[in-house]
């Protein structure tokens, strides 16, 4: 699969795109050498040390950096701050935003179907296209809307839990499911609140999708809950359940289950699942639970 490219040197792109964002956005990889985040409504802040609780409230100041070529196995999106150090999109990005929003990372944008994933076993945990036996991995077909990662948050692999069947962490931070009406892309950063999520048993491994919008969609406004989903984006609850469901099925692997009724929790389930897995990861980066072959870095 041939990805079209558009070259730059060092592009500002957040709430506000710019003319070179609009004209890129039919891609989801760009070819800079680094990519500048940052809310253009806000002050500029650096990064700062890193919280261990939910109350770490500020907006991070951070550019992404890519090494090799986009669809090799050598490609990596690596996030920067000004000074140019590494930090890790998983642990240095701060999950809430300070106005009850949360900060969502897209790893793999609407309409694409390489299988882009930060790489919890690797130093500064960079996005990467996952692989399966030495080769790329693909969706069998196009995800439908921006998916990727809440920050500082982890499905701890050593809890059952009693509310879904017992089913113990996949060991990755909580996947979001972006419903807004535009692409990101790759290693985008974008403001969400929480709308519902699913609690997907993936090989026997509970694997949760929070569903949220964007604030920046036209319809963020008119949608602050599960039910306001179906009414504003009729048949997107299903749908999501059911690509989830079904995209193992062509590689020849049964369909993947649902708990919770098979159908969407409302957000205030959202919610505690969101507090459940940041405290999860606090314990996680403070050494209080063991690591195995995560990155804490």
């Amino acid at each position: 699969m041939a990805a079209a490219r558009v070259m730059a040197s060092t592009t500002i792109i957040g709430a506000s795109s710019s003319a070179l964002f609009k004209a890129a956005v039919a891609s989801p990889f760009f070819k800079p050498q680094s990519v500048t985040f940052r809310f253009n409504n806000s002050p500029k802040l650096a990064l700062k040390k890193r919280g261990f609780a939910c109350s770490a409230l500020y907006k991070p100041d951070v550019q992404i950096k890519e090494e090799g070529l986009p669809e090799t196995l050598d490609y990596r999106v690596f996030f920067v701050d000004d000074s140019g150090k590494k930090v890790s999109p998983w642990h240095d990005i701060p999950l809430h935003t300070g106005d009850g929003a949360f900060n969502f990372i897209v790893e793999i944008p609407k309409e694409t179907s390489a299988k882009m994933e930060v790489a919890t076993d690797e130093i500064y945990t960079p996005i990467k296209q996952d692989t399966k036996k030495g080769k790329l991995r693909y969706y069998p077909y196009n995800i439908n809307w921006n998916y990727g990662l809440l920050p500082q948050t982890w499905e701890d692999p050593s809890l059952a839990n009693p509310e879904v069947d017992g089913a113990f962490g996949d060991n990755d931070p909580v996947d979001v499911v972006e419903i807004g009406e535009k692409r990101g892309n790759v290693g985008q950063l974008m403001k969400v609140k929480p709308l519902g999520c699913l609690a997907m048993i993936d090989e026997g491994e509970l694997d949760w999708k929070i569903i949220a919008i964007s604030l920046d969609d036209p319809k963020a406004s008119l949608v602050n809950d599960v039910d306001d989903v179906e009414k504003h984006f009729p048949g997107t609850l299903t749908a999501i359940r059911d690509w989830f469901r079904d995209y193992k099925i062509p590689d020849g692997k049964p369909a993947n289950n649902f708990s919770l009724g098979n159908k969407a929790a409302n957000k205030d389930y959202a919610l505690k699942v969101i507090t459940e897995t940041n405290e999860s990861w606090a314990k996680l980066v403070k050494r209080t639970t063991p690591a195995g072959e995560l990155s804490l870095v």
